[in-house]
């Protein structure tokens, strides 16, 4: 993901910055997102597994809703919906 970003554009197409840093910043988050998505089947009960990576999911969706509205000045309604239904 971070190499495949870092090569879409040298930031001054689209106006977003170094290609490095973007393809840094997006290869860690795709690492982070991964493990936290993991971690939470390394409990043994299995319904407890579940329960925790529901909500580990459901945070990180409020987080990136939460960036969408920072940045790109998306209501957080709409992008709470837009996040949750893929529709990005």
């Amino acid at each position: 993901m971070g190499f495949s970003e870092a090569l879409s554009d040298d930031g001054t197409q689209t106006g977003r910055g170094s290609a490095v840093a973007r393809g840094i910043v997006t290869g860690f988050m795709t690492a982070v997102g991964g493990v936290f998505h993991s971690l939470p089947f390394l409990i043994s009960e299995v319904h407890t597994a579940l329960v925790v990576a529901g909500i580990v999911v459901a945070i990180e969706l409020i987080t990136i809703s939460l960036i969408r509205k920072r940045f790109l000045a998306v209501s957080l309604r709409t992008s709470l919906l837009q996040v949750a239904l893929g529709a990005c």
